[in-house]
């Protein structure tokens, strides 16, 4: 963890050092680059300024002098020396001068269209000396950029040098521009301009390199500035200026200049020569300061390294000790508190919650105190949420056991009603009742699957799996719209069946509520090798396969109930049954853009006995406060409603059927013969031999208005 502070630690000595380092090889560059390049440039600087005088002269002739030939051989050798050097001076020569060579190597390669111009006449003397002037401007901006040393005192003294220099060369053109006119005696008007901005230019270069030269650089120029060669010079140069004519002594003139020329290139040399001596010995004392400096900052960093690594020895032996209490915190003592939380097992927050085991630094003190906090925290937090999950539980199973002992007996006296009915209306209105309260036990043991109980509803032999679904689809509003088609036999063990009756109702509710309301359901079983498949289709508009695969994570894991998710309250119902047997569901997309509910019940559920037959009455009873022992495990497995087609046929008997093609409820008459329960003997009724008048005029006003009923239906039907 130290590691990374201590490299950046190094590698920020090193950048450091790499900067003051490359300070000195500047200085040291400097150097190497007035020794090579610094010279011959100097060299050329002299001999294009020669040539540009001669070439003034020669325009104003028009001759070209053996002198002139032999000053253009020359220029040319101090160009090739200059190129040369820039050669020899290798990596001393940076990106940033580079470029300013480029372009000088450029201009000195145009000295040879300027001379063809002046031997052919093509040129005039302003033009002619501008052309020079050209060439020479790319050398002095050439020297601008080899200006460029990282001592700020060195710096000021190359660049007031530098304005020295510039200085010389204006010089330089006021005597080559005057060479050419004493020939003709006369200056044109644009050269008496350009004379007079010579001048002020050289006034101007002059005041600012003597502003920036230091005393003993200062000195030796001064002396030449109050000599009285300069002073003749500064004479001749203003009276030109003010009569705009050449002036007409000429050998004093030229005397005057050449002397004043050779005076300032001598100090120019020496001055260069002092400014170099000053960049070395400045790089040395430089580059010796670098080497203690690198060598006191390296110890100091190996000493850093040192000290980090026996204080992060120490702290990290101490973070180990805190990471190993927290692991166990939060892998082991807090998920088995929220394990025995699940199971219902009493927790005390105050004793069962043990403080962490940290020792060290006060820092690493005051942080396993902050997890100690935290795990007691947690711990509360969780005990709460354990018993108010409890006490909800508890108000749901309270509610459903109570609300079914009501249904239970409400179900009781439906068929005991239903027995006494003979009218077709009312027994229709009571099988509705019916249907409604089978319903509402379902519900009702819903609220005790989340409660996290048992429903008390079980047989100890099979049941027909067809037995099973007919009940669940006997538990759904919709249950005209539902199909159940042609199942293989099989049986489910009888503790079973009740929880998958409940779950198979579940979804096909859910189908018949997510789909158009025109639209069939299909139901569909088969025996496959892992056990007995049942599926739920709906033609509905399907879901997301997104939603499918969060829906199917649900139902293989159950969450934990959250009163605030009741969405989808069916499916959480759905997961916890399935989850207590074992069983699998799953939903898919049907091919016909609805969803597939698959329901597997494993090989060990499907029992092999066969299924309970007529007599049988081993149903299991008991289970739950007032559950009722008579009709109701009859209508948990009522072998079905009947359909529309069912209906119509049933109208042709009165006794058998009500006026809406509702069956009569007769107990246990379409119930498998193992599900039926003894049921309670009734006394037997009189024996007479004869019906009474108002039993004949019931049955015959019956079985009219079945009949007429009847007839209107078919009419219905055959005009749609």
């Amino acid at each position: 963890m130290l590691l990374l502070p201590l490299l950046s630690l190094s590698a920020l000595w090193g950048f450091a050092l790499n900067l003051t380092v490359g300070d000195g090889q500047a200085l040291l560059r400097t150097n190497t680059l007035y020794q090579t390049v610094g010279v011959t440039s100097t060299e050329l600087g002299l001999q294009l300024q020669a040539e540009r005088a001669r070439s003034a002269v020669a325009v104003t002739t028009r001759e070209l002098t053996k002198d002139l030939g032999a000053q253009r051989a020359r220029t040319d050798k101090a160009v090739a020396d200059f190129r040369r050097a820039a050669v020899e001076a290798g990596d001393a020569v940076t990106a940033e001068l580079r470029r300013p060579l480029d372009t000088l190597d450029g201009a000195l390669a145009r000295l040879g269209s300027i001379r063809a111009d002046i031997d052919a006449g093509l040129s005039s003397r302003l033009v002619g000396i501008n052309a020079y002037n050209a060439v020479l401007d790319a050398l002095f901006r050439f020297y601008d950029h080899m200006v460029s040393v990282p001592d700020l005192p060195l710096f000021q003294q190359a660049t007031a040098m530098q304005a020295m220099g510039n200085a010389r060369e204006v010089i330089a053109r006021e005597h080559a521009l005057i060479s050419g006119a004493l020939v003709d005696g006369q200056l044109t008007q644009p050269e008496a301009a350009a004379f007079t901005e010579y001048t002020a230019t050289r006034t101007f270069l002059h005041s600012r390199g003597l502003a920036g030269l230091d005393v003993a650089l200062r000195g030796p120029y001064e002396k030449v500035f109050d000599g009285a060669t300069f002073r003749d010079f500064a004479r001749m140069e203003k009276r030109i200026v003010t009569t705009g004519e050449p002036p007409p002594d000429g050998a004093a003139w030229n005397a005057a200049v050449g002397q004043v020329m050779a005076q300032l290139d001598r100090l120019g040399v020496s001055s260069s020569e002092v400014l170099s001596d000053r960049a070395t010995g400045a790089a040395t004392v430089i580059l010796v300061r670098i080497g203690i400096a690198g060598v006191v900052g390296l110890i100091a960093v190996l000493a850093s390294i040192v000290i980090s690594v026996r204080l992060g020895r120490r702290l990290g032996a101490e973070l180990a000790g805190l990471r190993a209490a927290a692991v166990e915190l939060s892998e082991e003592r807090l998920p088995a508190l929220v394990e025995r939380l699940r199971r219902g097992d009493d927790v005390d927050a105050a004793k069962d919650v043990k403080p962490l085991k940290v020792s060290g630094s006060a820092e690493i003190t005051d942080v396993g105190r902050a997890f100690a906090s935290v795990q007691c925290t947690a711990v509360r937090a969780a005990v709460g949420q354990a018993e108010l999950r409890r006490g909800v539980s508890q108000v749901f199973l309270n509610l459903a056991r109570r609300k079914q002992g009501l249904l239970h007996r409400q179900l009781a006296l439906l068929d005991s009603m239903q027995r006494r009915t003979h009218d077709p209306d009312r027994l229709e209105e009571l099988f509705r009742v019916d249907h409604l309260t089978t319903r509402m036990r379902r519900h009702a043991e819903s609220l005790i699957v989340l409660s996290g109980s048992a429903p008390g509803r079980a047989w100890r032999k099979p049941v027909s799996v067809l037995d099973i679904v007919r009940a669940a689809v006997a538990e759904v509003e919709e249950y005209t719209r539902v199909t159940v088609e042609s199942m293989p036999a099989g049986a489910i063990d009888g503790g079973v069946a009740a929880d998958l009756t409940h779950l198979v109702a579940e979804l096909v509710e859910n189908a018949t509520l997510y789909s158009p309301p025109d639209t069939p359901i299909h139901v569909r079983g088969d025996l496959v090798s892992n056990g007995y498949a049942i599926e739920v289709e709906d033609r509905g508009l399907g879901l997301p396969q997104a939603e499918y695969a969060a829906i199917n994570a649900r139902l293989a894991r159950p969450p934990e109930f959250d009163l605030a998710d009741s969405d989808r309250l069916g499916l959480f119902v759905v997961g916890k049954l399935a989850e207590r047997h074992g069983i699998q569901v799953m939903l898919r997309r049907s091919p016909f853009g609805g969803t597939t509910a698959i329901v597997l019940v494993p090989r060990s559920l499907v029992s092999e006995q066969t299924a309970l037959t007529a007599g049988d009455g081993d149903r299991d009873t008991g289970r739950e406060a007032g559950e009722d022992t008579g009709g109701g495990a009859a209508r948990s497995t009522a072998s079905g409603l009947p359909s529309r087609t069912r209906k119509k046929k049933a109208l042709a008997v009165v006794s058998g059927g009500t006026h809406a093609g509702l069956p009569t409820r007769v107990r246990q008459a379409n119930l498998a013969p193992q599900l039926r329960a003894d049921p309670t003997p009734e006394p037997e009724p009189e024996q007479t031999t004869e019906r009474s008048p108002d039993e004949v005029r019931d049955l015959f006003s019956a079985f009219q208005r079945g009949t007429q009923r009847a007839r209107e239906e078919a009419k219905e039907e055959g005009e749609a």
